[in-house]
Parts: structure tokens; sequence; C-alpha cells
């Protein structure tokens, strides 16, 4: 599996707007996006700015490159973009995921001594 990574940047005034258009866009067209394994959507406000981190896991890169094309590494953007984001970014970061796991461990790890 890996995950696709995408930050961005929006002034705080119109973080709660975008936050509404990504889940309306990219959200949406990821989650239906063939290879499509899930989507996260992170935020981190600092002061004026707010930080965007959207992440995405596919089945693998020729799953991104199907929806992508072959110029995979570069950030997707709609139109729209430009009327909230301080700058696109032009590219995105892929991971191989090693691990995936959203429920807690079942057994917690005993504390070892000495």
């Amino acid at each position: 599996m890996i995950a696709r990574s995408w930050h961005g940047r929006v002034p705080a005034a119109k973080a709660d707007a975008y936050h509404g258009y990504l889940l309306e866009t990219g959200v949406v067209d990821y989650r239906a996006a063939p290879g499509n394994r899930g989507v996260y959507l992170l935020r981190r406000e600092e002061g004026e700015v707010v930080h965007f981190q959207l992440m995405t896991l596919w089945d693998s890169l020729d799953a991104i490159k199907q929806v992508a094309g072959e110029q995979y590494e570069r950030a997707w953007y709609y139109p729209e973009d430009d009327e909230y984001l301080l700058e696109r970014e032009e590219l995105v970061q892929h991971h191989d995921v090693l691990l995936a796991s959203v429920e807690p461990d079942a057994q917690p790890r005993k504390e070892q001594s000495g």
C-alpha cells in the first residue's frame, strides 16, 4: 500500500470554507478513484495560517498513476483552489505503508524492568 501526502496553507479566515470545499471536491474524487483505500484530512492552526494535510492510501503506485498519470509526483489542483491557498506546492510525497491500524492494540505492551 502507498500513502500519498499533500500539504496546503490557507489564511485562517478562509480555513472553514476551505475545509468544506475540500470535502466537496478532492475528498469525494479521491474516494471514488479506483485503487483508493482511504482518505485522511488533517488540520493544524498556526496563528493566521491554517495547514491542511491530505493523505490518501492506495493499493499501489500503479493505482496512483492510473488516476494522476505519469507525472504522479505532481500535486493535483482544482481551479478554485487559488481562492483559498497561499501558494501551490508543486509536489506531493509518497511513502510505502508499513503498518495501517486504526484499532487500539488488544494487549498493551507490558513494562519491562531493569
